[in-house]
């Protein structure tokens, strides 16, 4: 408890240099005042007070005003601490220290299960790896917990903040023992934001995502430079993912995914719906593109990456270029040999639908890409060697 305290001591005096030095003189001796004052009462409660007063780095100066504040009042909590300075001390606690103080009482559990203190955990971790449709999922998931959470308290209730014990050690791997008699409230009583959170971060929420290169380190080769829709879970002890794949007949499952590998679906379309392409008017060579193939019909889709290539009749001039024109647009796939029948598809501009056979596969709709951050995502799954 001793340490758990100093480190909060440590961690008040940097947020006082930050967040108070900017505000002049006056508020750095008004801070520093209820600062030593709230120190020195709480600690006065506890057990190890002459230690705390004790320690190496404690000046004369701080140690007499710690003792004349003890002598005087008595019954300080953290909660007698201005909310301004709990507020500036929330927001710059991790996910594990707001986890922590949520499980002393019920007034900090409160407070730091508040949203706008989870949405900045949230959008730095998870922001480019949720979309909307992982929400949309999300949203389902509580509705169906919701459900199963009645039919159980109709038959038990539970230790509510063995919950947060559980929580902390499997993603910190920390315990610290039955501090408070406290009782912690369930899931629904959590903020929405909190819960979500937790959720991803001990894998009990599956949430849709994006796979590139789909099974290629098991050796599957021919996946390469693809992209497929699968439910994802997410590992804080390997920092991984696994990932279940909708496929014919059985679901597949690929584990110790890194995070380099996923991304948020970039439409809205399901796997075994063809798009809607909006971009063919616009395609012209060397544009980047998108399309979706798969095997056979009764397969999902996956997103391949392809450029838009001269077609026969053109010299390949940039000049003299009247591909743009053409009802007719060529797609290359350059992770192919030149020769290969994976190398190049023809498609039509005007009434393209789902074109293919069993042999060479399906094509079906095609997003243009317009951003480079996509682009270069794509440049860097280049392989090294052409495949056959």
């Amino acid at each position: 408890m001793l340490v758990f305290l100093i480190s909060c001591l440590s961690f008040i005096l940097l947020v006082s240099k930050s967040f108070f030095k900017p505000m002049g003189g006056f508020s750095n001796v008004w801070f520093s005042e209820e600062l030593v004052k709230f120190l020195a009462l709480w600690f006065s409660k506890g057990r190890n007070a002459i230690s705390f007063l004790n320690l190496p780095l404690m000046t004369d100066h701080v140690k007499s005003k710690l003792e004349n504040v003890v002598e005087k009042e008595e019954g300080v909590s953290l909660l007698d601490l201005p909310d301004l300075t709990l507020e500036c001390i929330f927001e710059r606690l991790p996910p594990n220290g707001l986890c922590n103080m949520a499980a002393v009482c019920s007034s900090l559990r409160e407070k730091c299960t508040s949203d706008h203190l989870w949405e900045k955990h949230i959008k730095e971790k998870w922001g480019e790896l949720i979309g909307s449709a992982a929400y949309k999922e999300w949203q389902c998931y509580v509705v169906s917990r919701n459900k199963a959470s009645i039919l159980e308290k109709s038959r038990t209730k539970r230790d509510l903040y063995g919950e947060f014990s559980k929580i902390r050690k499997l993603l910190w791997n920390r315990s610290k023992g039955n501090e408070d008699d406290s009782k912690i409230g369930n899931s629904s009583e959590m903020s929405s934001i909190m819960d979500w959170y937790l959720s991803l971060e001990t894998g009990k929420f599956w949430f849709p995502a994006q796979v590139f290169n789909r099974e290629v380190q098991n050796g599957h080769a021919g996946f390469m430079l693809s992209c497929y829709d699968a439910e994802v879970s997410y590992d804080c002890r390997t920092n991984t993912f696994s990932a279940r794949y909708p496929s014919y007949g059985r679901r597949m499952i690929e584990d110790d995914i890194e995070w380099n590998r996923l991304r948020a679906p970039t439409v809205d379309t399901l796997p075994y719906v063809l798009h809607v392409s909006d971009c063919l008017d616009d395609l012209k060579p060397d544009d980047h593109i998108e399309i979706q193939w798969r095997k056979s019909k009764e397969f999902a889709y996956g997103w391949w990456y392809g450029v838009v290539g001269h077609l026969e009749s053109c010299s390949g001039s940039k000049l003299n270029c009247h591909c743009h024109a053409s009802e007719t647009v060529l797609l290359e796939f350059k992770q192919y040999t030149p020769g290969s029948r994976w190398r190049q598809t023809v498609i039509n501009r005007k009434d393209h639908r789902e074109v293919g056979n069993e042999g060479d596969g399906f094509y079906g709709g095609i997003r243009k890409l317009y951003s480079d951050k996509e682009i270069s995502l794509w440049n860097r799954l280049l392989p090294n060697n052409t495949l056959e």
